[in-house]
């Protein structure tokens, strides 16, 4: 059974920074995209970012653009989420999850949906406080 293993979450001041890790237990998942949720108390999950399985092709919502920056290690089946610039609205779990197609768009629409994303970490806790 795949499972995806987050770290890095805590607690930060606004304007800090914090980095996020996220590996998968099978190796196979190098070929896949991956994404980043997130869900504050009280919302609904909501889609941060994703990135292709060659690592090309990476894809933000306005909401972290310019702020957050996602990158991969294929050899180490892990995927890195930068966190700057941290504004207390950016508290929430986050959650990695994998899409074994590869790609982060299609010719219609990005792939931003929970739905397209069927692999699922457990969650890590960002909080962003002074």
């Amino acid at each position: 059974q795949v499972q995806l293993v987050e770290s890095g979450g805590g607690l930060v001041q606004p304007g800090g920074s914090l980095r996020l890790s996220c590996a998968a237990s099978d190796r196979t998942f190098s070929s896949s995209a991956w994404g980043w949720f997130r869900q504050a108390p009280g919302k609904e999950r909501e889609f941060v970012t994703a990135i292709s399985w060659s690592g090309v092709s990476t894809y933000y919502a306005d909401s972290v653009k310019g702020r957050f920056t996602l990158s991969r290690d294929n050899a180490k089946n892990t995927v890195y989420l930068q966190l700057s610039s941290l504004k207390p609205e950016d508290t929430a779990v986050y959650y990695c999850a994998i899409r074994p197609g590869g790609t982060v768009y299609t010719r219609h629409r990005y792939y931003t949906a929970e739905g397209d994303y069927p692999y699922w970490g457990q969650g890590t806790q960002v909080t962003v406080s002074s």
